[in-house]
């Protein structure tokens, strides 16, 4: 880890700690800030959990959740107050200020040291202190390992470990994924030997549907799965309007993206969601088909090379057709990346 010695030294007194990460936070995203807002606090600091957006409410159930801070406009003269007074700020699951939304702006100037955990690609050098891995399963196996480095193994209690379970859990695909390693499930025997109750977080995360979710995803399965059979993608169209029609709330999309790639013989899935004024992109992929490299290059985003994210500035129909025009490329330049 760069600058263990440094942090150790900044941490061995009390200090005003703020813990970031990216806009619509994931398991990995809240687990990891709510796993790290645990051990900081059982320490003696002064830590708050700051999001630069809401996230869904299978994810309420982590203790802590009634104290994370979501920036908004009603809460914006608190998160600025917290920010010029912070000595430290956390900011995990995110390798750019982008991510963050006006968050990255007080972040940028605030004069407090900056941590980064995190294990997205090409980190933007900003913090202090930083712990990256893009060879790590979730940034909740790398918070886990930083408590190790703070020499806090002792201190990990029910809390954190539930929160980084739930974190590991999620972005290892319940443990599918490549990035599932011989190290993550040691990882997990630890958390589980604490007390963590991984058929109880399993159920709470997965298991915990509103009607209307159901009917979406009934609705977009029968009538939005566009197959590309030639060129082996698989996408999914959703507009502002079905949005609003099924009353879709924050992680009422998650997953869908994963139904399109589970279809034998495609390998590279997305979802096109216009939402807020925005239109978002969400890639997945299987093999050595990096989408990453498609998220990055054209629709200014990033991520895993089987995961990845953008947005578009242009409409939602222009970004389908850009999208659909583009599939031909993919297909070439992966064909070119692996002769």
């Amino acid at each position: 880890m760069k600058e263990l010695s440094a942090l150790k030294a900044l941490l061995s007194t009390p200090k005003k700690i703020i813990i970031t990460t990216h806009a619509n936070p994931d398991a990995d995203a809240l687990g990891s800030s709510l796993g790290l807002y645990h051990f900081l606090k059982n320490r003696g600091h002064e830590a708050l959990v700051v999001t630069p957006t809401d996230y869904p409410d299978f994810l309420h159930w982590m203790e802590g959740n009634d104290d994370v801070v979501v920036y908004s406009e009603k809460s914006l003269q608190k998160v600025t107050d917290l920010f010029a007074k912070a000595d430290l700020i956390c900011c995990l699951d995110f390798s750019g200020l982008n991510r963050i939304k006006k968050l990255g702006e007080m972040v940028e100037s605030s004069k407090a040291k900056k941590l980064l955990v995190d294990h997205h690609l090409n980190p933007e050098q900003f913090a202090d202190y930083e712990l990256w891995d893009n060879k790590a399963a979730a940034t909740a196996e790398l918070i886990y390992d930083l408590i190790l480095l703070l020499d806090g193994k002792k201190e990990i209690n029910l809390a954190i470990a539930e929160a980084l379970y739930a974190g590991i859990m999620t972005d290892t695909g319940s443990f599918k994924h490549g990035s599932t390693s011989a190290k993550i499930h040691r990882t997990v025997a630890e958390l589980m030997e604490i007390g963590a109750d991984v058929n109880k977080i399993s159920r709470l995360i997965y298991d915990t549907n509103s009607l209307n979710r159901l009917r979406f995803i009934g609705y977009a399965l029968m009538e939005k799965l566009v197959v590309n059979v030639e060129y082996q993608v698989a996408y999914f169209v959703i507009s502002a309007e079905e949005h609003e029609r099924f009353h879709l709330k924050s992680g009422d999309t998650e997953g869908l993206v994963n139904y399109a790639l589970s279809i034998n013989g495609i390998v590279v899935a997305a979802i096109i969601m216009e939402k807020g004024g925005e239109v978002k992109m969400s890639f997945r992929s299987v093999g050595d088909y990096a989408v990453n490299d498609i998220a990055s290059k054209y629709f200014s985003g990033g991520g895993h090379k089987n995961a990845a994210g953008g947005v578009s500035d242009l409409g939602l129909e222009e970004t389908v057709e850009k999208f659909k025009s583009l599939i031909p490329k993919f297909q070439q330049t992966h064909n070119q990346k692996t002769k």
